[in-house]
């Protein structure tokens, strides 16, 4: 576990960011992301089947410019650094649309009022992440052992996971609901997709506020488990970057993909939480064993595959 290697220079960096901002650009202004529509599952298939090409594409632009500038050796790992890490981000994003899909019902937000939020929430989410990313890839700089204490906090929380798998969350005891609740002015009804309103000369917030603080917190957790199970794989702070931001523009499409099966998919968190307890297990035991970067991608597309199939068979024992 050595200091932090990156394969980046100022013009990639640069070039990936304006992607970023074009697409979400394009997603705010052109594809209907500033109109309230219920997304379709169809609209939604697209647009995760978008996210994915987008990914794939960009990390075979990679190893073909790897390949060109420093050698197929480093190519070859930094590609399937970038696979793997999507993966598992892609994968752990699951985890976010079964809590997206709690709050929303909690707040009986209409789906044509949902995608809004979402938008927010993964902007959001993107500054979270790059702030989050900038700082892990210091703390690993700086003092390396730092990954030992992500493998310790990965293991445990996967422990929790599996533990905590069938149980939901109560809402109404969450600490960040219950500070806006107490502070803030909150108008009874919904208001379309309006974050606030006027009301007797006053200004109130809206319910959907409230959605929206929740998604955003909710972020904050998901990133604390995400990021430190990146940097098992890579500390290449582009790599982690990047895998990051393609899992979480995408995120938004797999919610409306899976929101109405997701009941379906209820064993996925026990391979959600096997995949984090593998990965912290990977950088707990670096000084004695160094897992493959290939194997660690095979094993986490077991665990998750495994634990996909293992619901549809459950579910359809239980309908049938």
């Amino acid at each position: 576990m050595s200091g932090i290697e990156s394969i980046a220079t100022g013009p990639m960096w640069a070039a990936f960011i304006g992607f970023v901002l074009i697409m979400l650009a394009l997603d705010l202004f052109v594809f209907g992301g500033s109109k309230a529509h219920k997304v379709s599952v169809r609209e939604a298939a697209v647009w995760s089947l978008v996210w994915v090409s987008l990914a794939l594409l960009f990390n075979a632009g990679l190893w073909w410019y790897l390949n060109g500038t420093v050698g197929q050796e480093i190519a070859d790992r930094k590609a399937l650094e970038f696979l793997t890490g999507y993966l598992i981000e892609k994968s752990l994003s699951v985890d976010n649309v079964f809590v997206f899909l709690l709050i929303f019902t909690a707040f009986h937000v209409a789906p044509e009022f949902q995608r809004r939020v979402l938008i927010y929430g993964v902007l959001g989410a993107i500054v979270l992440r790059a702030v989050m990313i900038l700082a892990g890839a210091w703390l690993v700089r700086e003092f390396s052992w730092v990954l030992y204490i992500f493998g310790f906090f990965l293991v445990v929380t996967g422990m929790r996971m599996l533990v905590m798998a069938e149980k939901e969350p109560d809402l109404n005891r969450n600490p960040v609901l219950k500070f806006a609740r107490r502070h803030l002015r909150i108008s009874e009804d919904h208001h379309g997709e309006e974050f606030t309103v006027m009301k007797d000369g006053l200004r109130y917030f809206t319910p959907l506020f409230l959605v929206l603080i929740l998604i955003e917190t909710s972020d904050v957790v998901f990133a604390v488990d995400s990021i430190p199970a990146i940097f098992a794989i890579t500390t290449d702070p582009f790599i982690v970057f990047t895998s990051n931001i393609f899992a979480i523009m995408g995120l938004r499409a797999l919610y409306f993909l899976l929101a109405d099966v997701a009941d379906r998919f209820h064993l996925l968190k026990y391979g959600l939480a096997m995949v984090l307890t593998f990965i912290g297990s990977k950088m707990l035991i670096a000084p004695w064993y160094h897992v493959p970067v290939a194997a660690s991608l095979a094993i986490v597309a077991v665990l998750i595959v495994a634990s996909v199939i293992a619901s549809l068979i459950a579910t359809r024992k239980r309908t049938s």
